[in-house]
């Protein structure tokens, strides 16, 4: 799971990359260095309780892996669960702007093999081992000479991994400075698999069981600040209502684990054809909106003639070998020109949507406009 997906923003906005100047301060005493280290894992459990910031916690390894392990350069790379590559969601150090864009596979190089072994690494020298990828110091145009990788770990699954880069002296890289790493990494993990939960509950929060489409509640939200962004910037943007006709055949006929189905079908086919700026709602039951953002009454229209003609020229449920066919009625309504109130257009939307619903239904009417002809069925045409 892509961390930018999750939570807000990461260390210095997570794109930055910023360069920390190296600290090469002179050796402490043992006394100070425990000391020091009792602070880090208090400074460290303090920010993972006080919140789920993953910002908090990533700061803090930071500062502390840079003044205790004196790195040349050092890294947080993230596993892409999709496409299984690392990427670096945090570097430190001269080369840490070359490094924003590059990918490792899982396997390659000594971080490949360490998110996918889960096996912690330290190479003294990095001519002498085969599993180096060579291919990243051309592009940041340094030289590493040595690495230290953990894997970044929440029970058995690998999150990521922090690497050092020449952080091996005269004196080694010893037990101790492994230990706090490995601590370290231990803390990063569960900063991590905080912020996956926290995400994972906003989402059940604003999200649709049956379809995976945004709920009602969060319609509500969105609505408001659309209008707010709207009044701003003198935008359009309009509400497209969709009700699907007689669907309450389909759960008596099949049953409601098939009409579940459906509607998450729909729902799906709805949001495909929708843009990356649009939103698709369930609304309950077998309504669904499209929130149109920076669109006109008239682009509307045509938005909602494409959709209709979706719901109704589909055939459904193929897969599962039923081949349902249904039809829908759709009201659209548009801010400013139909209303400047959540209220005033969720009503408007919903009346329009009704008023096909009471006559032939099968077709798109609009606010302060009444039926299309262009999408009405013969009968209703010959009433009107």
């Amino acid at each position: 799971m892509h961390l930018k997906e999750q939570v807000g923003p990461t260390v210095e906005d997570g794109k930055q990359f910023p360069a920390v100047e190296r600290r090469r301060n002179s050796g402490v005493s043992d006394e100070q260095r425990e000391a020091g280290e009792v602070a880090v894992f208090q400074e460290l459990g303090k920010a993972l309780t006080s919140s789920l910031q993953l910002d908090q916690v990533l700061r803090t390894i930071m500062e502390k892996i840079d003044e205790f392990l004196r790195p040349d350069n050092w890294s947080l790379l993230l596993l892409d669960e999709a496409k299984q590559e690392l990427y670096f969601e945090l570097a430190v150090g001269s080369a840490s702007q070359a490094l924003k864009d590059v990918r490792v596979k899982m396997g390659q190089g000594i971080a490949g093999w360490v998110a996918q072994s889960g096996e912690t690494v330290v190479v003294p020298d990095t001519s002498k081992d085969t599993r180096f990828f060579g291919q990243v110091d051309e592009k940041t145009k340094m030289e590493t000479q040595s690495i230290v990788a953990v894997p970044v770990k929440f029970r058995d699954t690998c999150l990521g991994v922090i690497e050092l880069i020449n952080c091996i002296g005269p004196g080694g890289f010893d037990s101790r400075d492994l230990k706090l790493l490995e601590a370290l990494s231990d803390f990063a993990a569960i900063a991590l698999e905080n912020a996956r939960h926290v995400k994972r509950i906003h989402e059940l929060t604003i999200t649709d069981d049956c379809t995976s489409l945004y709920n009602a509640r969060h319609m509500g939200f969105i609505l408001e600040t659309e209008i707010y962004r709207s009044q701003r910037y003198n935008y359009e943007f309009s509400l497209v209502f969709i009700d699907l006709d007689h669907f309450k055949q389909v759960n008596d006929t099949h049953g409601h684990l098939v009409g579940s189905k459906l509607l998450a079908e729909i729902g799906n086919a709805l949001k495909g054809h929708c843009r990356l700026i649009d939103f698709a709602f369930r609304y309950g039951g077998d309504e669904f909106v499209i929130l149109l953002p920076q669109t006109s009454k008239d682009n509307a229209l045509n938005v909602a003639r494409r959709l209709h003609k979706l719901v109704r020229e589909t055939v459904w449920l193929n897969d599962a070998g039923l081949q349902v066919k249904l039809t829908p009625s759709v009201g659209v309504a548009s801010y400013p020109i139909d209303s400047r109130t959540k209220e005033g257009l969720l009503h408007l939307a919903d009346e329009a949507m009704y008023l096909v619903k009471n006559t032939s239904r099968d077709c798109v009417a609009a606010a302060n406009i009444g039926i299309l002809a262009d999408t009405a069925s013969p009968a209703t045409k010959s009433k009107s």
